[in-house]
C-alpha cells in the first residue's frame, strides 16, 4: 500500500525496541525520514538505527537522538535538531513510557505517582507542545500518542498508570479539536499485552516469582489475568506497527481524535 507519506520526517519516542523499531520499519520502506529518539543514546539506540537502515527505502534516512521526555528542555533541544536537519516533523509516533509505580494504592505515594505522572502524560504534553509548531510550519502532522487498555479496564495493583493512560486519551481528543483545521490529526492506540520490554519485565518478574520459565509465565498470566484475549498470546509489535504506519498516513485523513484499541479483544466491554 502506498501511503502517500513519501519524503516526510517522522519521530518516534521510545524508538530503541518494540512498538518503536517496527513502526520505523513499516515508515522507512514508505519513503519517510525517521528519528529514532530514547533516553539515552546508547548501544541499544544506535543498534536499533542500525537494525531500521536495513529497511530504507526511496531515499529514506535512520538517525538516533536521545532525549529524556520527562525533561522540557531535552525535548526542545530534540525539536530543535530536527528541525534543522530535516525541516521539521510531520509525523510523530510517542511510544516512550513507563509502567511506573504499582502496588496497594494506600502504600503509593505521592512521590509515586508523580513520576510515573511526568514520564506517561506531561511526557505527552511536552512533545505535542514541541512538535506541534513544526507541524504548523509544514502545513501538515499526524500524531499518534500510546495510551493502553488500562484506560477502560484497569488494573487495581496499577492506579497511577491506568489514570495516565486514561488523561492522554482524552488529551489526544482536545488537540483533535484544536488542529485539524490546519491538516493536523490527533489519534491514539491503545495496545493490550503486546511483546515490548516492558511486558517482558512483568513476565521476568512473575516467572521469578511462580518460580518457571518465561513462557510458562505467559501462559499462566494469560490464562488468569487476560481471560478475554481469544488467541491466547501476547501481540507482536510488527501488529501494532501496521496500525501505527496507516494512522500516520495520507490515506487515514478521515481519522482524528480517535482512540483505536489494539488488544485481542482484552478489554472486556464493547463499548469500552
Amino acid at each position: 500500500m502506498d501511503l502517500k507519506i513519501k519524503g516526510k520526517t517522522a519521530l518516534i519516542t521510545g524508538g530503541d525496541s518494540g512498538l518503536g523499531i517496527e513502526t520505523a520499519k513499516f515508515l522507512v520502506r514508505e519513503g519517510v525520514n525517521v528519528v529514532l529518539s530514547d533516553k539515552t543514546n546508547g548501544k541499544k539506540l544506535k543498534n536499533a538505527v542500525t537494525q531500521v537502515e536495513k529497511d530504507c527505502e526511496k531515499g529514506a534516512k535512520v538517525m538516533g537522538m536521545a532525549a529524556d521526555i520527562s525533561k522540557n528542555q531535552e525535548v526542545l533541544d530534540m525539536a530543535d535538531r530536527i528541525e534543522k536537519e530535516f525541516g521539521g516533523a510531520h509525523i510523530i509516533f510517542h511510544s516512550a513510557g513507563a509502567r511506573g509505580a504499582a502496588g496497594d494504592f494506600l502504600e503509593l505515594t505521592d512521590d509515586d505517582w508523580m513520576k510515573t505522572i511526568q514520564v506517561d502524560l506531561m511526557g505527552a504534553v511536552r512533545i505535542a507542545r514541541a512538535f506541534v509548531p513544526h507541524m504548523q510550519k509544514l502545513k501538515w502532522g499526524r500524531m499518534i500518542l500510546v495510551a493502553s487498555e488500562n484506560a477502560f479496564q484497569p488494573y487495581e495493583d496499577e492506579s497511577p498508570y491506568n489514570a495516565c493512560k486514561a488523561a492522554v486519551i482524552n488529551l489526544s481528543k482536545c488537540l483533535s479539536r484544536s488542529y485539524s483545521k490546519e491538516d493536523i490529526l490527533f489519534n491514539c492506540i491503545s495496545p493490550a499485552y503486546i511483546e515490548t520490554p516492558m511486558t517482558d519485565a512483568m513476565m521476568e518478574d512473575l516467572a521469578e516469582e511462580k518460580d518457571c520459565s518465561i513462557e510458562e509465565a505467559v501462559k499462566w498470566f494469560v490464562k488468569n489475568k487476560r481471560p478475554h484475549i481469544a488467541m491466547q498470546r501476547r501481540g507482536k509489535p510488527e501488529e501494532v506497527a501496521a496500525v501505527v504506519a496507516f494512522l500516520c498516513s495520507q490515506n487515514a485523513s478521515f481519522i482524528n481524535g480517535s482512540n483505536i484499541r489494539i488488544d485481542g479483544g482484552a478489554v472486556e466491554s464493547a463499548f469500552g
